[in-house]
C-alpha cells in the first residue's frame, strides 16, 4: 500500500494490484492514485473542454446501455447524473492525472470512471467510494475501452471548441477586416515587394486580402470540424467492437448529437481513427492554416504601423498600454505581437500532434494524451487571440491618409506605367534618375518623355494605377 497524498485524511481504495490510500474527500480511486504517484512529471492537466467531453460521453454511454437493457435504471440514472456533473465542471478538481502518462490515456479514462462511480455511489448510498453498487469498469465503462473513448473525447472536445469558440472568434475577426477594407478602399499607398517600393495599392485592398485569408481559414476549419464528427466510439479495445452491443455506438452518437447540437456519427472505419488519429491530424492542419493567416496579418500590421517618425507610419494601431519601462511615451503593437506568438505556438503544436500521431502502431496510438493537450490548446489560444486581435486592434486602426499618399507618390516604381510604351530600358533610366537626383518622378518624366505636366499627372493618377489595365495606352 502506498500514498503520495501528504498529511490529508485518507481512505483505502482497491484495484487489481492491491490497496492504495487516497484522500478521504476525493472521488477518485486506486487507479487514479497510482497514476498520480507514477506520473509526477509536468503539472499540466487536461483542459475543461476535454473533461466536459468525457462527461458527455459517459452520460451518453450510460443512457445507451440503459436503453439496450444492459444497465439497470437505478445505476444508469446515478451514472448519468454524476457524468453530467462532470460535464458541467462541478468535479473538475478531481481530475488530477498529468498529461504525460500512458500513451493510450488509460489513467485519465480511469480517473473519469472512478470519479463518476464514486459520485454515483454517493448519490445512491451516501458513501463516497470508487467501488460499490456502481463499479468504474463494469458499469461506467460498459461497452467501452480507453482505446476508443479517449480518441472520441479528443474529437468531441475539439468539435465543441471549434463550434463554440474558434469559429465565432474567426467570424468576428472577418467582420472587422471586411469593415476596414471598405473604410480604406480609397486610401492609396505604396505597394512593396521584397520590402522595396513597388506600384501603388489601396489600404483597402490589403485589408481585403486579410479578410480573404481569414475566410479561407474558416473554410479550412469547417472541413476539419466535419472530419471530427466521425467518432471511433464502439471500437472498444482494438477496433472490432468486442464486448459492446451492436447498437451501442449508434445510440451514443445520437445522444451526443442531442446534447451538443453537432451531428456526430459512427466512423466507417474505427481502426483508422484509433490507430492513426487521422481526423485529429486533419483538423490540426486546419488550425495551422489559421495560424499562417494570423501571422501574415500581424506582421504586415507591425510594418505598416512602424514609426511614428522613422518607420512606415501608414496606420495607427490602437495604444492599449505603455510600451517601455525606460523610454517614456513609447507605445508598441502589443496585440499583433501576442497574436504572432500564438501563431508560432499553434504551428509548433501542429508538428507535435503530427509526430505524436506517428506513435500509432498497429491497432492503437500511443500519442493520444499529448495530441489531446496540444490540439485543444491550439483551438483555445487561436479563439482567444482572434477575438482580441479583432476587438483591441483591427477595430481601432486608423489610416494616415496623407502619409500613405506621400509614400505612394515617391515610389520610383511608378515609372512602370510608361514601360509598355517607351520600353523597359528607357523606363529604367527614368527610375535611376529619380533615385540618383532625389527628384520627383513627375519632373523627370516630363523631361525624359517630353510630355506636358497635365499628361504626366493623368498617367500617374494613383487610384487608377491600383486597378487592372494599361494606363499608358494613350502616350
Amino acid at each position: 500500500m502506498s500514498s503520495s497524498q501528504g498529511s490529508r485524511p485518507l481512505r483505502i481504495e482497491r484495484d487489481t494490484l492491491g490497496e492504495m490510500y487516497v484522500p478521504a474527500d476525493a472521488y477518485y480511486g486506486a487507479q487514479t492514485a497510482r497514476a498520480v504517484d507514477n506520473f509526477p512529471i509536468s503539472g499540466l492537466r487536461f483542459p475543461r473542454q476535454f473533461i466536459r467531453a468525457f462527461g458527455l460521453i459517459k452520460y451518453a454511454a450510460a443512457r445507451a446501455n440503459v436503453r439496450l437493457g444492459l444497465l439497470d435504471e437505478r445505476r444508469g440514472n446515478a451514472i448519468m447524473q454524476a457524468a453530467m456533473e462532470v460535464a458541467e465542471g462541478k468535479l473538475d478538481d478531481q481530475f488530477v492525472v498529468d498529461v504525460y502518462q500512458t500513451g493510450s490515456g488509460t489513467s485519465t479514462n480511469m480517473n473519469v470512471n472512478e470519479v463518476i462511480a464514486a459520485r454515483a455511489n454517493e448519490i445512491l448510498t451516501g458513501v463516497r467510494s470508487a467501488k460499490g453498487e456502481v463499479h468504474p469498469n463494469d458499469h461506467v465503462n460498459m461497452g467501452q475501452s480507453t482505446n476508443d473513448v479517449f480518441p472520441t473525447a479528443i474529437q468531441v472536445a475539439g468539435a465543441l471548441s471549434i463550434k463554440e469558440e474558434l469559429l465565432p472568434s474567426l467570424r468576428t475577426l472577418l467582420e472587422e477586416l471586411e469593415r476596414k477594407a471598405s473604410e480604406f478602399e480609397d486610401v492609396v499607398k505604396s505597394g512593396r515587394t521584397h520590402l522595396q517600393d513597388a506600384l501603388p495599392v489601396t489600404l483597402g485592398q490589403e485589408f481585403g486580402s486579410y479578410a480573404s485569408l481569414v475566410r479561407r481559414s474558416i473554410a479550412s476549419v469547417e472541413v476539419g470540424l466535419k472530419a471530427l464528427l466521425e467518432l471511433p466510439i464502439g471500437g472498444t479495445a482494438v477496433g472490432t467492437g468486442l464486448n459492446r452491443h451492436p447498437d451501442f455506438a449508434r445510440l451514443v452518437c445520437e445522444e451526443l448529437s442531442r446534447l451538443t447540437g453537432l451531428e456526430f456519427r459512427e466512423a466507417p472505419d474505427r481502426f483508422e481513427l484509433m490507430g492513426a488519429m487521422s481526423a485529429v491530424v486533419q483538423a490540426s492542419g486546419s488550425l495551422r492554416m489559421v495560424a499562417h493567416a494570423l501571422l501574415k496579418i500581424v506582421k504586415d500590421l507591425r510594418l505598416m504601423g512602424s514609426g511614428p517618425n522613422t518607420g512606415f507610419a501608414e496606420i495607427e494601431i490602437p495604444a492599449v498600454q505603455p510600451g517601455s519601462s525606460i523610454m517614456p511615451g513609447k507605445v508598441n503593437p502589443v496585440i499583433p505581437e501576442a497574436v504572432g506568438l500564438i501563431a508560432v505556438k499553434v504551428i509548433a503544436n501542429d508538428v507535435s500532434v503530427l509526430l505524436a500521431a506517428q506513435l500509432g502502431e498497429l491497432e492503437l496510438n500511443m500519442g493520444m494524451p499529448l495530441i489531446a493537450y496540444d490540439f485543444l490548446h491550439s483551438i483555445q489560444i487561436l479563439a482567444s487571440g482572434s477575438r482580441v486581435l479583432a476587438k483591441k486592434c483591427i477595430a481601432g486602426i486608423v489610416a494616415n491618409v496623407e502619409r500613405c499618399r506621400e509614400l505612394a507618390e515617391s515610389s520610383p516604381a511608378l515609372v512602370t506605367v510608361v514601360a509598355p510604351i517607351v520600353g523597359y530600358d528607357k523606363a529604367a533610366v527614368i527610375a535611376k534618375r529619380v533615385l540618383e537626383q532625389r527628384r520627383s518622378i513627375k519632373e523627370v518624366m516630363v523631361e525624359e518623355l517630353g510630355l506636358p505636366r497635365e499628361e504626366v499627372d493623368r498617367l500617374l493618377d494613383l487610384k487608377k494605377l491600383t486597378r487592372p489595365g494599361i494606363p499608358a495606352k494613350a502616350v
